[in-house]
This record gives structure tokens, C-alpha cells and sequence, in this order.
């Protein structure tokens, strides 16, 4: 081999050796949360803030109705922590034996209202109005594996008109489709988050549920016994209920939740 050979080959291979330990120097371990997805908004700009601050971490976000996450814990979808918009939900797994040991916090609130299109006019004002007839399609999530839509029944049921209300109400898979379905003028009404609300320009809120109307509405967040990385998800739950994170979801019209 040539003098000028052997220096190129040198040269090629220390660029490749370099490279190698770039890309093993920044690996990252990758923590999956899977959340309800009232909760996408904030967590698009805590995760971006999140990983700024924790480089050797990469949180990946699954988001869907609070009750489909769960049933995916439980027939083992990969995931490192759960953040539920019912309490129900996440009780169903600690009962399992499913949840890190420690880690369950309550980590939000919120507040159930009542939504509009926000160029249509009605008169329909408060929750117990939805009793009537002329209102012909309301949006509510699934009650079965829907936080928000459980929150609803019980509202309905309170106000006695449930009854009334489920027989034109077009059932929806999360919150997300019901406000989706409301901005788009596909149905009248809809049951919706606080803070899915306060994200729109294309809704109005007309009422806020009664108080008392329905059990507290909670954001339980814990950690996933299976994960491969227990101290990575504590630390990202001491983030996730700190001050920065919930100081964003506070923006995004959460209420703050003490631990019970």
C-alpha cells in the first residue's frame, strides 16, 4: 500500500471510529407517556422544555381516550407512564399491580363545560337545556372509555335529563373529536374540557357544569411497573408536576390538583 493509501485509509477509518462514538454519546432513552388527550396542547410545549433540560431523555407522547390507554397497559403496549383524565382508569391498573410503586400523583384538574359553534346563534345556555328537543345533536364522549363523557352522564343524570340527552347524542372515541365535531358545525353542542375550550377559536362557552354535579375531575399521572427505566420516569414525573410544567397547563386552563 502507497504512503498516500495507507494515510487516506487511516484518515477514513478514525472518521468512522469518530462517528460511532458521536452517535453512542447521544443515545437517548426514550420514556413513552401515554396520555389523555385533553392533555396534547400543553404537552407539545412541556416535552420541547422537558427535553431541553434532560437531553439524555426523549419523551415520546401517545395520546387517546383515557379508558383505550388503559386497556393497552393492560394487554402490555409499550408505554413508561400513564397520565389519565379519570381517576377510575388509573385505580384499574394500581388494582392490577401494574403501576412503579411510589410514583401515582395527582398531577391536574379541570372544569366540564358546555360548547357552541361560535357563529351560531341559540339560546341554549346552560346544561340542563340540552333537555330539550330542539337541541338534535349534542357531542359526548363515550362514557365506557371516555373521562369527559362520564363527567357528562353524571352532570345529565343530575340535572335529570340524561335520558333525553343520549338519544341525540353522537358518541365520540375522546374529548378531542367531541370539540373537533362541535368547531365544525357537524352538531350543535358539545362536553368538553375547560381546556380544550380555551384552545379553540371556534367555540364558545356557554356553561360551566354545576358545581357538585359530577365526581372531581382529576388528572392522575404514575408510572408503569414494566418500564426498563424506573429513574427516568421518576425524574420526569417530579418535571411533570413541577413548577414549570404546571405553571403551562395552568395556561392551558388546568386547575391544579394536590396529591391525595
Amino acid at each position: 500500500m502507497s504512503k498516500g493509501a495507507g494515510q487516506m485509509f487511516a484518515a477514513l477509518a478514525l472518521a468512522v471510529l469518530t462517528a460511532a462514538c458521536s452517535d453512542s454519546s447521544e443515545e437517548k432513552t426514550e420514556i413513552i407517556l401515554s396520555a389523555a388527550a385533553s392533555l396534547g396542547q400543553p404537552l407539545g410545549q412541556i416535552r420541547a422544555d422537558f427535553e431541553r433540560e434532560y437531553p439524555k431523555l426523549r419523551l415520546t407522547i401517545h395520546l387517546g381516550s383515557s379508558g383505550a390507554l388503559q386497556k393497552q397497559i393492560e394487554q402490555g403496549a409499550p408505554a413508561d407512564l400513564f397520565w389519565s383524565a379519570g381517576v377510575a382508569q388509573m385505580d384499574a391498573l394500581e388494582k392490577k399491580g401494574l403501576l412503579l410503586d411510589g410514583t401515582r400523583r395527582d398531577a391536574a384538574g379541570n372544569e366540564l363545560v358546555l360548547v357552541l359553534p361560535k357563529a351560531e346563534e341559540s339560546d341554549v345556555i346552560t346544561f340542563k337545556s340540552l333537555g330539550e328537543a330542539k337541541v338534535q345533536k349534542i357531542a359526548v364522549g363515550t362514557p365506557e372509555t371516555v373521562p369527559a363523557g362520564q363527567y357528562a352522564q353524571q352532570t345529565l343524570e343530575t340535572l335529570n335529563v340524561w335520558d333525553s340527552v343520549k338519544s341525540r347524542a353522537v358518541w365520540t372515541k375522546d374529548v378531542t373529536q367531541v370539540l373537533t365535531y362541535v368547531e365544525r358545525g357537524d352538531v350543535q353542542a358539545g362536553i368538553v374540557y375547560r381546556s380544550d375550550a380555551q384552545g379553540s377559536d371556534k367555540v364558545r362557552v356557554v356553561a360551566t357544569a354545576p358545581e357538585g354535579s359530577h365526581q372531581p375531575i382529576i388528572y392522575p399521572l404514575a408510572g408503569i411497573k414494566a418500564t426498563r427505566h424506573p429513574d427516568a420516569v421518576r425524574e420526569t414525573i417530579r418535571y411533570l408536576t413541577g413548577p414549570h410544567a404546571q405553571e403551562i397547563l395552568q395556561k392551558h386552563g388546568f386547575k391544579k390538583a394536590e396529591d391525595r
